[in-house]
């Protein structure tokens, strides 16, 4: 295998790590494990534990995003579609409690300065897709952060609610269609 696609392995053994452990609470040495290679070979593809988490917490973000710009290309409302696309993305439950493990790891500076630009970025991104001003871009935002907290203490009735159109679209004025 080539490096990267070992990289590509390691990434999607971290995310299983992570996910059930967070970034204080998981071992390189699971991580390594779980990909099949040694401690050493992690490290000198990823530098630091911290690196691996930040790379991973990026892979996150980056399918998110080609989801949105997927999603908001369909003929219909962008809103509608980025939602109906994220609630299916809340289905890969690894990447769910990744991504709300990158948030309770912003008391670290390196990661917080990471997760917040990329975060901004996503923020950015809907805002240009969906054409939409301010209100509604944060009810997008606020809706789709219940969802993953709904999502990750599994309470289907809520995670799996079609608030999209009613709780984002529907009651904020102006949303473009």
């Amino acid at each position: 295998m080539s490096a990267e696609e070992r990289r590509e392995d390691i990434l999607r053994a971290a995310v299983v790590e992570f996910a059930r452990g967070g970034f204080h609470g998981t071992s390189t040495e699971a991580i390594a494990a779980r990909a099949g290679v040694s401690q050493p070979y992690l490290f000198r593809l990823f530098g630091t534990k911290r690196d691996l988490f930040i790379a991973t917490v990026n892979s996150g973000f980056d399918r998110v995003e080609a989801t949105f710009t997927a999603a908001a290309g369909r003929p219909g409302n962008p809103f509608e579609n980025m939602g109906n696309a994220y609630k299916d993305l809340l289905q890969h439950r690894d990447e769910l409690m990744l991504q709300l493990h990158a948030y309770a790891a912003a008391g670290d500076p390196e990661i917080q300065a990471a997760v917040r630009a990329r975060y901004a970025g996503l923020y950015r991104l809907v805002e240009e897709l969906s054409g939409a001003g301010e209100e509604q871009v944060l009810a997008f935002f606020a809706l789709g952060m219940f969802l993953n907290v709904a999502a990750a203490l599994d309470l289907p009735a809520m995670a799996h609610a079609d608030a999209w159109e009613h709780l984002c679209l529907g009651p904020l004025p102006d949303t473009p269609s």
